[in-house]
């Protein structure tokens, strides 16, 4: 008999193996069924009800009565909302009686507070974070690493394109890392908010609910414990270190890489002429200058001409006046 798959889902396996029959032998009659499974009448009228209940087995017209197997993927996919629409069911029962329990009782320190020893479970469980995050996830970013730091992080774009808000504050000597400063740049343009700052401490805080952080001191070369922070008063003052941090810290620039015509744009669109005079100075189309003004905003990371122009005078791509 072939590995049960279905048993996740609730299915026994007794009805799984009858579900599977019909599937390789369709339109089998209670007869049949019997012979092939060696079980009898009465078991496998259960095993056809219930399976019939969640709408992967139906009878056929006619006698003797025969029965067919609906098609996997729509059978497991009827499945899979079931059971989601239990598990949410599930959670919300646990909300009602967490409320029932008197305030004093509802969060114990010892709740709050996990420790996770080993470098590959501090990378799994900050990984599990990182997933975890809906609406924004914070970073302190500073040597030393648990997965290699000249890597790009493999969740982030996944983070970035369900359009959670990430948010990072890298310390100096993590630019120092070859091909770090990079990698950053290349976040920021795929849409990460990164500065650079005083970083005291690595850490990592998903949606204010829930942070990780080292659990012993940093001197070693790699982090081997951590210690995962749960709502609380202390995680409450992490997120606010985190801002603190934040409106301390310099924005990071994304690589500009303008060339000569750039900085001629660039220098029209900080003396503020519109783009139709700007068409005429530089002997282009205004089609031209549209196209030029937004791949110049995307490679400084400005939303604005004001921003750009802004951005322009920190990389110091403009002639003095």
């Amino acid at each position: 008999m072939s590995e049960p798959l279905l048993g996740a889902l609730g299915i026994p396996s007794e009805d799984e193996a009858v579900y599977r029959t019909l599937l390789h032998e369709p339109a089998l009659t209670l007869a049949g069924l019997a012979e092939r499974s060696r079980r009898g009448p009465r078991a496998l009228r259960q095993s056809i009800q219930r399976l019939a209940d969640v709408g992967m087995v139906s009878r056929l017209a006619g006698r003797p009565v025969r029965f067919v197997a609906a098609r996997p993927d729509t059978a497991v996919e009827v499945l899979i909302a079931r059971r989601q629409q239990e598990l949410a069911a599930a959670r919300t029962v646990a909300q009602k009686l967490l409320a029932e329990l008197p305030a004093e009782r509802r969060h114990r320190p010892e709740e709050e507070l996990e420790i996770v020893f080993g470098r590959q479970a501090v990378a799994a469980r900050f990984h599990q974070l990182q997933q975890a995050a809906r609406r924004e996830l914070l970073v302190l970013d500073r040597p030393p690493y648990a997965q290699n730091p000249q890597e790009p992080n493999p969740g982030e774009g996944d983070l970035l394109g369900r359009g959670v808000r990430c948010r990072g504050i890298y310390a100096p000597e993590a630019l120092e890392i070859p091909g770090a400063l990079d990698l950053i740049r290349q976040a920021v343009a795929d849409g990460e908010e990164a500065r650079i700052g005083d970083v005291p401490i690595k850490l990592a805080i998903a949606d204010q609910t829930m942070a990780i952080l080292p659990f012993t001191g940093e001197q070693t070369s790699m982090v081997d414990s951590a210690l995962v922070v749960y709502a609380s008063t202390l995680l409450d003052a992490l997120v606010r270190l985190f801002d603190l941090l934040w409106q301390a810290a310099a924005p990071v620039l994304p690589d500009a890489r303008v060339d000569a015509s750039d900085v001629q744009l660039l220098a029209l669109l900080a003396a503020g002429l519109k783009d139709e005079a700007i068409a005429r100075q530089l002997g282009v189309s205004l089609r031209t200058v549209h196209r030029r003004t937004s791949q110049l905003l995307g490679r400084l990371g400005a939303r604005t001409r004001f921003q750009a122009g802004m951005r322009a005078a920190q990389q110091e791509l403009l002639p003095p006046p």
